[in-house]
């Protein structure tokens, strides 16, 4: 019977490679991967299921609450990014899709920052602007400047 570990009479709880990405974190000085629950609450099935609906429940909220908020004016993403914080102190797939989420924003924010890019994004940005304005000016040379209270029925 495998049993999805290297030694002998031992049990594995995830796969190989979150255990390996768990070893490694923990090489880091960072928590590996499971529960953040006390250790009374995991010692005992029933309080510590219940913990874990506790945790999903309310993460659930939050996530759909930062759902809510993406097309309406308020910080959407961060609200559900801090939803999956909230699962990822008791769920191993939340951990593993934080951290990646972390690794991702990361490199983003590195390919950002190089210069080769910067003055892409630049040169993009004046190019919309101009193009912006003289579209404006152009409407508004040939249409003049009518605010809405005064527009007549024609």
């Amino acid at each position: 019977m495998n049993t999805g570990s290297d030694r002998p009479g031992e049990v594995a709880g995830a796969s190989d490679g979150a255990k390996m990405e768990a070893e490694a974190d923990e090489g880091q000085g960072r928590r590996g991967l499971g529960s953040r629950a006390p250790e009374f609450i995991r010692s005992r099935r029933v309080l510590h299921v219940s913990w874990q609906v506790g945790v999903f429940v309310v993460g659930l909220a939050v996530v759909v609450t930062g759902i809510i908020l993406l097309p309406l004016p308020g910080p959407g993403w961060v609200v559900i990014f801090g939803g999956m914080a909230i699962w990822a102190t008791e769920f191993v797939w939340a951990q593993l899709v934080l951290r990646w989420t972390k690794r991702k924003v990361t490199e983003a924010a590195q390919r950002a920052l190089d210069p080769e890019v910067r003055r892409r994004n630049i040169i993009l940005t004046v190019t919309g602007i101009v193009i912006i304005a003289v579209l404006l000016g152009v409407y508004l040379w040939k249409f003049g400047l009518v605010m809405p209270w005064e527009i007549r029925n024609q």
